[in-house]
């Protein structure tokens, strides 16, 4: 229901805009407006997003939790497709979530809405053996079983028996 709300209510927000400043400054103006923010946001969030992408890498360097810079970086992202989408309200909302400041509300105010249950980071595990714990020594045999022919089994066709 709110993303149907948004796809609705953003572009009529986005018209009407676009009649109230054309209408006050003209055309031209209006479009070099759109035109300019979307080339200055490009770059800030080209410069920030480098930013977010060193964060990222010290801290997985160091071993700590990348989840700030991840959810930093990614609404940087979200930044620069406002940005580019022509408009003032995305314009503005872009630009508002390259200050890190409302960046860190907004993640907040994420994640006091997100319930994390399981979170695992990595894939391999390793086991330590325990302190006093032995190593045994053994000698293994393997038997084969026959099958009715007196071959022995597990022959899939493609090795040759070692016989």
């Amino acid at each position: 229901m709110w993303l149907f709300l948004i796809f609705v209510a953003v572009p009529i927000i986005e018209i009407a805009l676009f009649i109230q400043v054309g209408g006050a400054i003209g055309l031209l103006p209006t479009l070099l407006i759109v035109v300019a923010t979307a080339i200055v946001g490009t770059a800030l969030m080209r410069h920030q997003g480098v930013q977010a992408l060193a964060r990222l890498q010290s801290r997985l360097e160091a071993g700590g939790d990348p989840v700030g810079p991840i959810a930093h970086g990614a609404l940087i992202l979200v930044a620069g497709v406002l940005l580019l989408t022509p408009g003032f309200f995305t314009d503005a909302t872009g630009l508002l979530l390259l200050v890190p400041a409302v960046r860190d509300r907004v993640i907040s105010w994420g994640a006091s809405r997100i319930t994390v249950q399981t979170f695992s980071f990595g894939s391999t595990t390793r086991q330590q053996p325990k302190p006093g714990t032995d190593t045994i020594d053994a000698e293994y045999e393997e038997i084969l079983e026959e099958d009715d022919t007196g071959k022995p089994r597990g022959n899939s066709g493609w090795t040759r028996p070692d016989s």
